[in-house]
């Protein structure tokens, strides 16, 4: 019996392609978004065989944007959103104009008149949220000072949007697209709008600090008393999806932004990572799918009709935007590696890009071609965009970014190397510090670090699993390496280095499974410590049972 089911056959055919040609792009060594992107243009209209409803397609990658963005929350505080306010409202803004201003210089070189080339140029200086969150969250960078300033900056372009969605219909007949009508005049209509825009948001923001702030943590530790894990997982998803929807409705805010603040105003409770925790799953399967609308609305033919002018638009977005971005970023006195992060995230835009361009068509501000080159680039910064990273990455070690900090001189020997200060690093600080021992940390995060400048612990700030690194911490002539890392495909990486420059050196690591143990042993780990088993010979011992 045949059925008719749209909403399925986008989901499925979308999760299956996007598997399929994300597999065969990691195969490949390129980044699995590539294959996803890949998978959209296979189901978009542009390309024969299966079409997928691109409009459902849309909408379900929307979801995976809230459920992004509330992770991202969850992570945050208002105290944290504040500390980077000097830098992300000027930077944002100086930026997004620097970018628009290349975009009306690209238009005006191609012929096309100011209005079209102002929506062209705003549409290519707005960021992604889920490919500049995708790509802190892999490198775990959200939580340091750079990855708060990107996140910091993404909220005020998200803002910036919100109010450029709004105005741009009230100033479309000044900018030679169809007016729209208004019984109070245009000048009034504009104003009215901006006044109107800033009040919704102000009234959004008071509304999720006064009240959110007090409800929505309320609500969770009502169920989490139930003691029912499933009921706890749809209340947490119903305060990311109803926040998100309500605030959109309600202060006409972005479902990002709306959802974005749901999560801050959770972070401050004992149940944030736990919440975060039931999102996971979720958010990441519809990530994939933002990924395949994206190449969905992919129109190949573009490259053929303006290949110069596809070109001219990616390197605005992946140099123009990203440079503007690094001076801003430098010129406020942060270490070259936080301006190369800050770079290497905005060189790429996405959904705000995608739905200002629709506005456009609709207005007769943009014309489709116009449009089509705005996608095309979009698709192409969204591949580059880790390579971009690699670069920054090479960049940030050239530039001299492994530098010994603290109160250390580099001649020493006989001494303790640790790697990590968190949680379990900070522990072990204290043990050396009380046993008198020489020692160093090897520490990358820059909260961490200023903690241990500020208590003068001997640092040094890099990757341990590059050569350098090991090198500026005397390896040759330390008695033991500590690795508190909790990952151990990252640890098992410095293993491997320190093997090359101390064989015999001992080597102490951390473990959470079974397998983990048995990888970082094969690595070349002296010592393993698996933390389920260390409380339970802990709880044997104060039972005083026999182990």
């Amino acid at each position: 019996m045949p059925h008719h089911t749209p909403l399925i056959a986008t989901i499925v055919m979308g999760l299956v392609l996007a598997f399929v040609f994300g597999a065969l792009a990691n195969r490949l060594r390129l980044p699995p978004l590539a294959g996803y992107l890949l998978a959209g243009i296979v189901v978009g209209p542009f390309t024969p065989g299966f079409v997928a409803d691109p409009g459902l397609a849309t909408e379900l990658a929307e979801i995976g944007v809230i459920l992004l963005m509330f992770g991202v929350g969850l992570h945050f505080s208002l105290d944290d959103l504040m500390a980077v306010k000097r830098i992300a409202i000027p930077g944002a803004i100086v930026q997004m104009a620097v970018a628009t201003l290349l975009g009306i210089a690209l238009a005006w070189a191609v012929g096309w008149p100011l209005g079209q080339g102002f929506v062209f140029g705003l549409a290519l200086s707005v960021a992604s949220t889920v490919v500049l969150l995708r790509a802190l969250e892999e490198r775990r960078q959200i939580e340091t000072t750079r990855g708060r300033i990107a996140v910091g900056w993404l909220i005020v372009e998200d803002l910036a949007m919100v109010l450029a969605l709004v105005l741009l219909p009230a100033l479309a007949g000044v900018l030679g697209g169809q007016a729209e009508a208004s019984p109070s005049g245009g000048e009034t209509s504009v104003l009215g709008a901006i006044l109107l825009t800033l009040a919704k948001v102000a009234g959004f923001v008071a509304f999720m600090l006064i009240v959110g702030r007090r409800l929505i943590p309320g609500v969770l530790h009502v169920i989490a008393r139930t003691g029912s894990k499933e009921l706890f997982r749809l209340a947490v998803l119903a305060v990311a999806l109803g926040v998100a929807f309500g605030s959109a409705q309600l202060f006409g805010v972005s479902f990002a932004l709306g959802a974005f603040f749901a999560g801050m105003v959770l972070s401050e409770s004992e149940l944030s990572s736990e919440a975060a925790q039931e999102t996971l799953p979720l958010r990441d399967a519809f990530a994939v799918l933002f990924f395949v609308s994206v190449g969905m609305l992919f129109n190949p033919n573009i490259l053929l009709a303006q290949p110069w002018l596809v070109l001219a638009a990616f390197l605005i977005i992946v140099l123009g935007k990203s440079v503007a971005a690094m001076l801003i970023v430098l010129a406020f006195r942060y270490p070259r590696g936080t301006a190369l992060t800050i770079a290497a995230s905005l060189a790429q835009i996405g959904e705000f890009s995608f739905i200002l361009a629709t506005l456009g068509v609709d207005l007769g501000l943009l014309t489709e071609q116009a449009r089509d080159v705005i996608l095309a680039g979009a698709i192409f910064s969204i591949i580059a965009n880790p390579f971009f990273f690699i670069v920054s990455d090479r960049l940030e070690r050239r530039w001299g970014q492994v530098r010994a900090v603290g109160a250390f001189t580099p001649v020493i020997s006989d001494h303790v190397v640790l790697v990590g200060y968190g949680r379990v690093g900070s522990a072990v600080v204290e043990s050396l510090q009380a046993q008198g021992q020489t020692f160093l940390v090897i520490e990358e995060n820059d909260e961490r670090v200023q903690r241990l400048r500020e208590a003068g612990i001997p640092v040094l700030v890099g990757n341990a699993a590059h050569p350098a690194t090991l090198k500026a911490a005397q390896l040759t002539k330390a008695r033991t390496l500590i690795l508190a890392v909790p990952n151990a495909f990252e640890a098992g990486q410095v293993i491997q280095q320190a093997r090359e420059v101390q064989p015999e050196l001992p080597i102490y690591a951390r473990a959470h499974s079974d397998a983990e143990v048995d990888y970082l042993r094969k690595r070349g780990a002296s010592f393993i410590v698996m933390g389920e088993r260390e409380i339970a010979r802990s709880m044997v011992e104060q039972l005083q049972l026999p182990a």
